[in-house]
């Protein structure tokens, strides 16, 4: 069989690994567009301040690593058009011009995503730069200067991120976002301000509700941000402004949403049945709501790219879904979430109530502790587990994945209330926080006359 993988992403490199590593005979080529693959951008805070020494280290794998495997890699090849029909692709080698065509029996497309480049006046001005890519983040590095201020545009995942990096290496930094609070996609607003306060506590001036509306240089030669509000005169400029799918070599040959993110069925098959999709290039299936959602998340590529891998072969492995799960280091505190928050529940109008647990995350009576703060979102008529947002500045970001498993399990509350976790004290309290805001959601419950425990079932002890 010849399979071809359009994109050597995460999702196509994992893809890659698992069918020549499962089925080695088979004939894999892949077309990517750059000099190199599979590049993790969620690094590119940690390199720009040193913690990370070498850009290079930041790639997934190498081309050589799949050429061992079996793998004809093609890196700067460009795939002009994809022919569902005929199942060939046209391919342009970057290097010498030529163009030709390929065959395929199978199609994996793993594209990944661009920076949203959003439409303000002097967006391509040379003092404004991007944040996704190697070769952006190389972009990023050598623009760097003793003591410059720097505008960051976005305060979503890259944007925060980039304001701590800059924030910590000295620089003066202004936080723009057109919303009414950063991270908004991932926090309810009592977390997201505690964050932005932290940001404000290490001299990040931050502004909400504030849209960059152009770009411009100034009269003293650098460049000018405006704003409705006002203008900034600063050095240097990076726009995060979120992502979007690179899917249109496949436009209206296979299914997909409204801004052009491929939709996927259990098996990460196309709606055309010869072509899968895996990563920022397609939807995921987001379990707390059962609906179709896209999340660029490494994690998510890496996940549906293997079980491309692996299904490419028939029916074998269903994808079970995304919780979306996530953190962050902020300074000297932990942020994590999974599932939805408070309020992206309410806006798809479900029947939802939040539970807010603060505490120690271990006795009082050890040497040091730190309090935890849960946000933790269900459903109040079926006691169904949505969401949980965690901030600290003790770690606790592993607790995320142990809600991000309940979720996807379909547990409860009274699940999580007494679900089975050991005490210790140099790591817990005799109830585990979990197991505590999980209680606090039971008792509020019952404060509401709702008093119908619902217990996921388990097997007649004799």
């Amino acid at each position: 069989m010849k399979v071809i993988i359009v994109g050597s992403t995460h999702a196509g490199t994992a893809a890659a690994r698992q069918i020549l590593t499962r089925h080695p005979e088979t004939e894999v080529t892949i077309y990517e567009r750059n000099d190199n693959i599979s590049f993790v951008s969620s690094g590119i805070y940690l390199y720009l301040t040193g913690v990370i020494q070498h850009l290079e280290d930041m790639f997934y794998a190498t081309p050589q690593d799949l050429i061992k495997l079996g793998a004809q890699v093609k890196t700067q090849h460009n795939v002009l058009r994809i022919d569902t029909t005929q199942k060939t692709v046209q391919v342009a080698n970057m290097l010498t011009g030529a163009v030709f065509i390929d065959h395929y029996d199978k199609l994996i497309m793993t594209t990944g995503s661009s920076v949203v480049v959003p439409p303000i006046m002097g967006i391509d001005h040379e003092k404004v730069l991007l944040c996704k890519n190697y070769q952006q983040a190389q972009q990023l590095y050598q623009s760097l200067q003793a003591g410059q201020h720097v505008a960051i545009v976005g305060a979503g995942y890259m944007g925060t991120e980039l304001a701590e990096s800059y924030a910590s290496m000295g620089h003066q930094v202004t936080l723009f976002h057109s919303h009414e609070q950063i991270l908004n996609n991932y926090l309810g607003p009592e977390m997201a301000n505690a964050a932005a306060e932290l940001l404000r506590d290490h001299d990040v001036d931050v502004h909400l509700n504030e849209r960059v509306t152009g770009f411009a240089t100034s009269d003293a030669d650098r460049l000018l941000v405006e704003t409705a509000q006002g203008d900034y005169e600063v050095d240097l400029a990076v726009v995060c402004a979120g992502f979007m799918p690179n899917t249109e070599l496949l436009r209206g040959q296979v299914a997909m949403d409204r801004h052009g993110a491929i939709l996927i069925n259990d098996y990460v098959q196309t709606s055309n049945p010869d072509i899968y999709a895996a990563g920022d290039a397609c939807m995921v299936n987001f379990n707390p709501t059962g609906q179709p959602a896209y999340t660029p998340l490494a994690t998510n590529a890496l996940r549906q790219g293997a079980l491309a891998g692996i299904n490419v072969f028939g029916n074998l492995h269903p994808y079970m879904g995304t919780q979306a799960t996530s953190a962050m280091q902020l300074f000297d505190h932990t942020m994590a979430t999974t599932g939805l928050t408070l309020g992206a529940a309410q806006k798809k109008k479900l029947p939802v109530r939040h539970a807010v647990y603060q505490g120690n995350w271990r006795p009082a009576y050890m040497p040091t502790t730190a309090k935890v703060t849960i946000d933790l979102v269900y459903d109040y008529q079926n006691r169904h587990l949505l969401g949980a947002q965690f901030w600290s500045r003790h770690d606790i970001a592993q607790a995320a994945n142990t809600i991000s498993v309940m979720i996807q399990n379909q547990n409860t509350i009274d699940d999580l209330a007494y679900v089975d976790m050991f005490f210790q004290p140099n790591f817990d309290q005799p109830f585990n926080y979990l197991n505590l805001v999980g209680q606090l959601a039971v008792k509020q419950e019952y404060q509401y006359g709702n008093q119908t425990p619902r217990v996921t079932a388990r097997g007649n002890w004799q």
